[in-house]
């Protein structure tokens, strides 16, 4: 299915009849759209399996409709409290994906025209509680893409400003390389009511602040995120794919990334990532195709510690030790900023 995760599709999804699926979550990242990256991180899907079905039953209990169905074990889907220790298989309700053609030189959103329910929504809703260095906002108002105002701000904003509400924003998810739209060019391609998109909106701001509580419990701060959806055969919104976790989420501690941004921050001083951007700029379409360099692993130590992090997050959010002999996250936190500040200094 994707650079991280397979799909399993036990029962696919009919008409307006939803389908049944598995994802099984692996230890493979990606970072800056590259897909598979050349090394595994020890115990990532576990912990993001873990942390999403624990935002999953909530969400739940606060009445909100997801595709999750439960965590696999024993071949048999159970929640979370069922569970004897970490599974990386979770059964989830398959929605339809209808995808875009593209002639000409331009995606064709029709098939969305007259569809009622039962398919996934084709867009990443993004939240923005800040704008910590590194944001994608920085480089599109840099080119002028998008202006302050877009985002209900008076001023060109500075890296790490906290914002004094959270902003949305909206991207493509079935292109060959997701794009930033307009929330009106968002709500034409996916066939959406402006009542529908307002819902939209109002489920990103909702989670939003549910994963913000949670982290802000172990002394976190939820920088940004994502969010996916579908409509259910009634076309009732429903919360799909993966959410509150390190890859959905950037959280800190301190200034201190606390998500795959580590790995960002590394690859930011490498070959590799240059040849990417460059890349980019030149073909936003075939850009893989241009680069010739290939990423590096990253250093064992710094591999050892990403893993850790995703273990500690996962076991002091949920409130149960899934990973055992795993410090707190604020004492691995502290390595990191080493290791990090001595791979800045030498590049």
């Amino acid at each position: 299915m994707g650079s991280v995760k397979d799909l399993e599709v036990v029962r696919p999804p009919e008409g307006d009849v939803p389908g049944t699926g598995r994802f099984h979550f692996s230890d493979r990242y990606s970072v800056f759209d590259w897909g598979e990256m050349p090394d595994l991180i020890p115990d990532k899907g576990a912990s993001i399996a873990l942390l999403s079905a624990y935002f999953f039953e909530k969400l739940e209990e606060a009445g909100m409709k997801t595709h999750y169905i439960g965590l696999v074990e024993d071949d048999r889907s159970k929640p979370l409290f069922e569970l004897k220790g970490p599974s990386t298989t979770m059964e989830i309700r398959l929605l339809r994906v209808l995808k875009p053609g593209f002639r000409d030189g331009a995606y064709d959103y029709s098939c969305y025209e007259g569809q009622k329910g039962n398919f996934l929504i084709p867009l990443e809703i993004i939240y923005r509680n800040s704008l910590p260095e590194g944001s994608s906002v920085f480089k599109r108002l840099r080119s002028g893409e998008v202006r302050p105002e877009d985002f209900g701000l008076e001023e060109m904003p500075v890296p790490g400003e906290e914002l004094d509400e959270p902003i949305l924003d909206v991207s493509t998810k079935l292109e060959i390389t997701d794009r930033y739209i307009s929330w009106e060019e968002a709500r034409r391609i996916a066939g959406l009511s402006e009542g529908e998109l307002e819902e939209i909106k109002r489920v990103a701001i909702y989670v939003n602040r549910m994963i913000t509580e949670e982290f802000s419990r172990i002394g976190l701060k939820n920088e940004d995120g994502k969010i996916e959806l579908g409509f259910d055969p009634q076309r009732r919104l429903m919360l799909v794919d993966v959410l509150g976790t390190l890859d959905e989420c950037r959280f800190t501690y301190k200034g201190i990334p606390v998500s795959k941004e580590i790995a960002r921050i590394y690859y930011r001083n490498t070959k590799w990532y240059h040849a990417v951007e460059k890349a980019k700029e030149a073909d936003r379409m075939r850009w893989k195709e241009l680069v010739n360099e290939a990423p590096e692993p990253l250093p064992q130590r710094l591999r050892e510690l990403i893993s850790q992090v995703y273990a500690s997050c996962t076991n002091e959010i949920t409130g149960r030790e899934w990973f055992s002999d795993i410090p707190p996250v604020e004492e691995i936190l502290k390595e990191v900023k080493d290791v990090l500040s001595s791979r800045t200094a030498v590049a």
